[in-house]
């Protein structure tokens, strides 16, 4: 339905290194069911994006510095992959807290193959359910999280994709998760 998120906004939080279609096809997705998209950064200007995570892509205007963002101003975030941009974020102070503060609200998120990264840093995937590419899968259990080799995976409004191949399916679980809006606030002390 196209206005299924008409009325709500929609951060992107990526810096350099995002993987291009892990950016552009979620954003079309949520943009194309009536919400409004702002990309947050950890710095002003431009990013680059990258294919295959190594070749030089499109560069995508940001939005907002996510230092200066707040997530009352938001109804769901989405976190693309790409190997250096969440590494790239987890490193930076401002960037874990608001993603910390956007788990606090229980509004959904979707994340997608190297994104978790951040959630790992930021200390979000304990007692959780979760997939992404699986070179993360240690990184997760180690930081108390479940991980599962699956398409999508969704765990209290927590949206999980392993890799661009499930592009479509993630897409259409954030739309509907965005949708729903928010839910019960996880217990980072519970166990899976």
């Amino acid at each position: 339905m196209a206005d299924e998120l008409q009325g709500k906004k929609i951060a992107i939080l990526a810096a350099d290194g995002v993987e291009q279609v892990e950016l552009a096809q979620p954003l079309d997705a949520v943009a194309a069911a009536g919400a409004d998209t702002e990309l947050l950064s950890i710095d002003s200007g431009e990013i680059q994006a990258v294919n295959g995570d190594i070749n030089p892509a499109d560069t995508f205007t940001v939005d907002k510095e996510v230092a200066s963002a707040s997530v009352d101003d938001y109804d769901g975030l989405i976190l693309p992959g790409g190997v250096l941009n969440p590494d790239n974020l987890r490193q930076d102070a401002d960037a874990v807290r608001f993603v910390q503060e956007f788990f606090k609200t229980g509004k959904p998120v979707g994340v997608i193959c190297h994104g978790p990264w951040t959630l790992v840093e930021a200390d979000l995937v304990r007692g959780r359910t979760i997939t992404s590419y699986p070179s993360l899968q240690t990184d997760i259990r180690n930081a108390g999280g479940n991980w599962v080799d699956e398409e999508v995976v969704t765990d209290q409004g927590l949206v999980s994709s392993r890799n661009p191949d499930d592009l479509p399916a993630f897409c259409a679980k954030i739309v509907e998760e965005f949708a729903e809006g928010a839910h019960r606030v996880h217990d980072q002390g519970a166990t899976a």
